[in-house]
């Protein structure tokens, strides 16, 4: 008797998934050490020196080049999905600088004999889709046969160097914003084994693809100040690369974090990514936590986010009206969850609403 096998899970031809299968910071930064920053090219408006989303060359006095690009291996096994999450993610680091993406090319690596070549065309469907829904001309790209699948993009968009937002020009005094929810990689790890529910695949799916494409309008609000995107270094993460750059300290409120429905239960039943216990690891010491925090809290403020959204520095007195602008996008979740003060450059989590703490 003939036994049909399906189509292999992607997520099963990978070791990781999504931005989870990033080097760890501090790995990342190691090998970043020693490498060259921007050089004698006074054009470079952002290079490598504070880990920012994506590389900034001026081209004239009112335009400059947004470059970046992002790839990963399967976070989902529909191959389309999959295809408009890694696009999704791809344009939001141009988004994340104050820029409008203009054009991209595919980068796409599969393990040809062990995947189909209709899942393949499903994957490039799917990126393309989303360049479609965001104006972006999908113009070629490059492919190899690889151990495992890999799919991303080429970014390149278009910012005014005045409206530049980096990760490095946060300003003491500034409200952090956070503008989607938490728990991405929680849902990756119940996906995994196979234990994710269709309600809680929908709110995956939803916040993945979901761009981030009101970054040029916060790089035009008045009283922001630095950007960037989170994404597979987590929350704690991010945020202490913004930390590095501004020379500030991040308080944040944990009980003020959004996230995900359903991530929060999935969490606390265990369901947890190694590259959360990874990213714990890079933080050291420049991480406090409160005392007691349970481990699966602690794991979700680790958690990597696949096509997360953008952590936001603003003056406190713009703080209402820019979590509003993001409101009405469509960024449902978005909220205030901490500030930027003098200090060393680390991140403090504390446990009480900051509005509730004397000044």
């Amino acid at each position: 008797m003939n036994v049909v096998i399906d189509k292999p899970r992607l997520t099963d031809l990978a070791h990781g998934g999504g931005c989870g299968c990033k080097l760890a910071p501090a790995v990342l930064q190691r090998l970043l050490a020693d490498m060259p920053t921007g050089g004698p090219f006074p054009a470079l408006l952002v290079g490598t020196e504070t880990s920012d989303d994506a590389a900034v060359l001026r081209l004239s006095d009112d335009s400059a080049l947004v470059a970046t690009t992002d790839f990963f291996t399967p976070i989902v096994d529909d191959p389309q999905d999959f295809g408009r999450i890694a696009a999704t993610n791809a344009l939001s680091d141009v988004y994340a600088m104050g820029g409008r993406p203009v054009l991209a090319l595919s980068l796409l690596g599969m393990p040809l004999g062990r995947i189909s070549e209709d899942q393949v065309r499903a994957i490039l469907a799917g990126g393309a889709a989303v360049c479609a829904e965001a104006g972006v001309p999908l113009a070629g790209g490059h492919s190899i046969d690889s151990a495992e699948p890999i799919y991303g993009l080429v970014a390149l968009g278009i910012v005014h160097p005045d409206r530049v937002l980096r990760n490095s020009s946060a300003c003491a005094g500034d409200a952090l914003i956070l503008t989607k929810g938490l728990g991405i990689g929680v849902f990756s790890a119940a996906l995994k084994k196979g234990q994710l529910g269709g309600a809680d695949y929908a709110t995956m799916i939803a916040s993945t693809t979901r761009r981030n494409d009101v970054g040029p309008a916060l790089a035009a609000a008045p009283g922001v100040h630095a950007a960037t995107d989170v994404t597979g270094f987590g929350l704690l993460g991010h945020l202490l690369e913004m930390c590095r750059g501004s020379h500030l300290r991040a308080v944040i409120d944990e009980g003020a974090l959004p996230f995900l429905p359903g991530a929060v239960a999935l969490a606390e039943a265990g369901f947890a990514t190694g590259a959360a216990r990874r990213n714990w690891d890079s933080y050291g010491a420049d991480v406090v936590l409160p005392d007691g925090l349970p481990d699966w809290r602690r794991g979700l403020l680790c958690d990597p986010q696949t096509s997360g959204g953008l952590l936001v520095a603003v003056a406190p007195d713009a703080a209402e009206r820019v979590a509003r602008l993001c409101v009405d996008a469509g960024f449902r979740q978005t909220a205030i969850i901490g500030r930027l003060e003098q200090g060393p450059s680390q991140v403090s989590v504390i446990s009480q609403r900051l509005e509730e703490r004397p000044c």
